[in-house]
């Protein structure tokens, strides 16, 4: 597929099978994020792939404990892949997917949210080609700023100088992979 078309395809996925990715497949889309666009060529962002159904059910829970729904522009999402903003019943902001991608990045850098989004749809754009479904999560910041948090990151050995900026699900799609929305025409513009 080209690359254009692989873009219009993917979509984010939030309804997961229960069963593991093959973690050859996890070691190249680490590898997309990594050969990521960054600040200055700095290369400072770190990603910790997990490929613990349970501790993935465990980080989901912490990062949806978080979600502020006062500040959302809007309130839907998609009826086939609902999102939390959607169904406030969801208690989970990973959706079930049995593998997650943590992109931390420095907390103090200027360039730190936009190095770690860039890495995130390098990500899922390798995901897309692989076969796998994914979704990009944001929240990274509030879901590691507590006890049980820290001490997580500690145990993986990130430095303390960096945050958890967003998250990578991955997974194999459960149902209908769904069609993609029409766009809307306001959203560009050509100067000349």
């Amino acid at each position: 597929m080209e690359l254009l078309d692989l873009m219009k395809y993917r979509r984010s996925i939030r309804k997961y099978q229960d069963r593991q990715i093959d973690r050859k497949d996890l070691q190249k889309i680490i590898e997309a994020g990594i050969y990521a666009p960054n600040a200055g060529g700095g290369q400072r962002t770190i990603i910790c792939g997990i490929c613990n159904k349970e501790l993935c059910g465990k980080i989901g829970r912490m990062n949806i404990d978080q979600f502020d729904r006062t500040k959302l522009a809007g309130f839907y999402v998609s009826k086939e892949q609902p999102s939390n903003i959607d169904d406030p019943s969801i208690k989970s902001g990973f959706y079930g997917a049995p593998a997650v991608c943590v992109i931390f990045s420095p907390r103090n850098f200027l360039y730190s949210i936009p190095d770690a989004f860039c890495c995130a749809e390098n990500m899922v754009l390798e995901a897309t080609e692989l076969g796998l479904s994914s979704c990009i999560v944001a929240r990274g910041e509030e879901t590691f700023d507590n006890e049980t948090g820290a001490s997580l990151l500690k145990e993986w050995g990130i430095p303390e100088n960096y945050i958890a900026r967003c998250f990578v699900l991955l997974g194999y799609c459960d149902g209908i992979y769904p069609k993609p929305k029409p766009r809307k025409n306001y959203r560009y513009k050509i100067i000349e």
